[in-house]
């Protein structure tokens, strides 16, 4: 558990990697933690990076607060970053850890060094069907939230300081990954649906001006195909990696999902060294 100062308590994976090797910042996706989004792709990476991923703000052991903001998780990896002595990284976003990543470059771009992007797009509310289902959220969030908020601080409370660390082939895994999912509460998955559905990177994403890799998952129902190539084609110079997986494939099609992911995050360092070489 780490704490950041003025904003509260989260917790933080932080795995070395090789001396001198550049960081990388992973932000996981809507109603997970760091351990479970990211546990099948942490020793990879960790083979050519400092690897570092924290709980977002009410997922898991994430800060505790009274509004659930995507622009204050922008913000929480800055003081990630700062309480770790880290600099310039790049950031890796999953869905909702995406739009996140893509608000970390609009709010503190002298920070980033690379992005890559998966399983994200540039807006999440477009058809009718998708906007009729974000009202229904925010409805429901306003007349039952305080009562299902309250049962999430009870769950939170009981919660260990740190999530166990398992490997993919240990027994234990599938009731460790029912638990870690258990500890998001309905409450943030509410607010925090309300607030993707209004996050829209449309009118600056062009604007993109470091590395970039977008990691498209191609049997994706969740966040459409289509709509994750399209954010690819509005990043100027943005590299394109399909993955044949649906949402869940960082965990359930993880022997797909991390060699591409590896090779997307290592574009990204190539490309950043050379500029600062350049």
């Amino acid at each position: 558990m780490v704490e950041l100062p003025g904003r509260g308590r989260t917790c933080v994976i932080d795995r070395p990697g090789p001396p001198g090797a550049p960081t990388v910042i992973l932000l996981h996706a809507l109603a997970t933690t760091a351990a479970l989004s990211w546990y099948p792709s942490l020793d990879a990476l960790s083979e050519h990076y400092r690897v570092i991923a924290f709980d977002q703000r009410w997922h898991g052991r994430g800060i505790r607060c009274d509004k659930f903001s995507l622009q204050d998780c922008a913000d929480d990896v800055i003081a990630v970053a700062d309480e770790l002595g880290v600099d310039r990284f790049t950031v890796v976003g999953y869905s909702m850890g995406g739009a996140i990543a893509q608000l970390v470059w609009r709010r503190h771009r002298q920070r980033v060094e690379g992005l890559v992007l998966a399983a994200t797009a540039r807006n999440f509310r477009g058809k009718l069907t998708e906007r009729l289902w974000f009202t229904m959220t925010q409805t429901t969030m306003t007349r039952w939230g305080d009562g299902v908020r309250s049962r999430a601080d009870r769950v939170h409370a009981t919660l260990a300081d740190e999530p166990l660390a398992l490997s993919a082939t240990d027994p234990r895994i599938a009731p460790w990954a029912m638990s870690e999912f258990r500890s998001t509460s309905a409450w943030t998955m509410l607010a925090a649906i309300n607030e993707i559905g209004r996050f829209d990177s449309s009118a600056w994403i062009r604007r993109v001006d470091v590395p970039t890799s977008v990691i498209v998952m191609t049997r994706d129902r969740f966040i459409p195909t289509r709509r994750q190539r399209r954010l690819a084609g509005s990043i100027p110079g943005a590299m394109v990696y399909d993955v044949d997986g649906n949402h869940a494939g960082l965990v359930l099609g993880a022997p797909d999902f991390v060699p591409v992911l590896v090779d997307a995050c290592r574009s990204v360092s190539r490309r950043s060294a050379a500029r600062r070489a350049a």
